[in-house]
């Protein structure tokens, strides 16, 4: 459904009266496309006090924008505050930022580079856990379509863990993602990918890929050369189909609840899976005192004890190869909770416990990572459906002022698929505009 408001704060009479009124007025975003790759513009490298990494200006130099140190108008700045290891020392933070925030280009990017805080160094950890609170209030302020996150890469590393992540958070791609906090691992990054093509040669299932979300991470996981089987529920078959024709895809229908799922899925991926993505997910809204058990009982069995029951099955049976990648959908209601959704959010909030345990222990054991991504309001017909205004406070509660749309789930699910995003795990990734519902 198109945003009406959005159109008109476009115009100048929507512009004029919107700042009369004192009403958001959302910037347009700029998405990925293959005429318009970048950011356009130069990239500003600036530090607070002596960086904690290694290689941050050679990472930053492969990022597809000029990287400059003095600039009138960055499309993107990059804060390296690893180095930050007192209160004193966020000074530094301001002195660097102060001085050009303000001349930051409409949709724009800022990442702040911090570590992880020190469990044995409580001034340390309280530096760098400053810039957390940091981030998320500089996100709310900047407008105009831009954007402002934390990336953690681990204290003594190399700056090489956040290459994936940098590529990400500094293009198009990530437009409707602001205010989160990355956390990288000390894995060694895996191989370079192509940038045009990174899943070449691998094979991705997305379930729920009929329509909506599942429907954009088959197409983008496609666009970056993943061989893709587009996987749903038996009566969404002529729609399915209709997708993995336009995708050159598999369709795979099948109720993920199934208790033979696992081996029908390996079935159709006898060379293994590089790339799981559980995106199936039903609703079935209604207040706990009025909630049946069947309506509880359904919602959690497909939203959370299949991606379970299924990761666990494919995993044992080694149908995930090693250097593969599961990512799970999530949602900000398992984050802050919803009205009327005990049952969704429950299992939305059980998605985000299983990728921080699973994680660590299926790259140990398997290679394998695991992460989410947590969509906010996505324009989707779901939403389309919701009943005006509350659609209305939807689209306009987050730094953004507008709703999502579900090529912006498929980019950051793709992000977590790519070869090179090993250091990339246990994450879960708000997709939400920076949603002011949750943490």
């Amino acid at each position: 459904m198109a945003d009406r408001y959005l159109h008109l704060t476009g115009t100048a009479p929507g512009r004029f009266l919107t700042r009369r009124l004192g009403l958001p007025q959302p910037a347009p975003l700029r998405r990925w496309t293959l005429e318009t790759p970048h950011l356009e513009g130069p990239l500003l490298h600036l530090t607070a006090g002596a960086s904690a990494v290694t290689g941050v200006a050679e990472v930053l130099s492969r990022s597809g924008l000029p990287v400059v140190g003095d600039t009138d108008r960055p499309a993107a700045i990059v804060l390296d505050a690893t180095g930050v290891t007192t209160a004193a020392g966020l000074g530094d933070v301001h002195a660097a930022l102060h001085p050009v925030v303000r001349s930051l280009a409409p949709g724009g990017r800022i990442v702040v580079l911090g570590t992880v805080p020190s469990p044995d160094d409580h001034h340390q950890a309280a530096a760098q856990q400053a810039l957390e609170g940091f981030v998320r209030s500089l996100g709310k302020e900047t407008g105009r379509g831009s954007t402002v996150q934390l990336v953690r890469i681990p204290a003594g590393g190399a700056a090489q863990a956040a290459e994936s992540t940098l590529r990400f958070l500094l293009s198009p791609r990530s437009a409707y993602v602001s205010g989160q906090v990355i956390e990288l691992t000390t894995a060694a990054p895996g191989p370079a990918a192509d940038p045009a093509a990174p899943l070449t040669g691998r094979t991705a299932l997305v379930t729920g890929a009929a329509r909506g979300i599942g429907a954009a991470v088959s197409s983008v996981l496609a666009r970056d050369g993943a061989r893709v089987i587009a996987l749903d529920v038996p009566g969404s078959r002529e729609e399915l189909e209709r997708t993995a024709d336009r995708l050159g895809a598999t369709a795979l229908p099948l109720d993920i609840t199934a208790p033979d799922a696992a081996d029908r899925i390996a079935a159709a991926a006898p060379d293994g899976l590089g790339v799981l993505v559980h995106n199936a997910g039903i609703t079935r809204d209604r207040r706990l005192a009025n909630m049946p058990a069947d309506r509880w009982a359904s919602v959690i069995e497909v939203n959370l004890d299949s991606v379970l029951r299924t990761t666990d099955e494919l995993l044992k049976a080694g149908v995930i190869t090693r250097g593969g990648r599961i990512v799970a959908t999530a949602s900000i209601a398992g984050i802050a909770g919803n009205t009327g959704q005990t049952n969704y959010a429950a299992s939305k909030a059980g998605i985000i416990g299983l990728v921080r345990s699973l994680g660590p222990r299926a790259a140990a054991d398997h290679g394998v990572t695991v992460n989410a991504v947590a969509p906010g309001f996505i324009e989707t017909k779901m939403t389309a459906a919701v009943p005006l205004f509350i659609r209305e406070a939807g689209r306009r509660m987050n730094s953004l002022s507008q709703g999502g749309l579900p090529v912006d789930v498929a980019e950051a699910a793709a992000w977590f698929a790519q070869p090179d995003s090993t250091a990339v795990n246990g994450q879960v990734l708000r997709v939400c505009g920076q949603s002011l519902l949750g943490a």
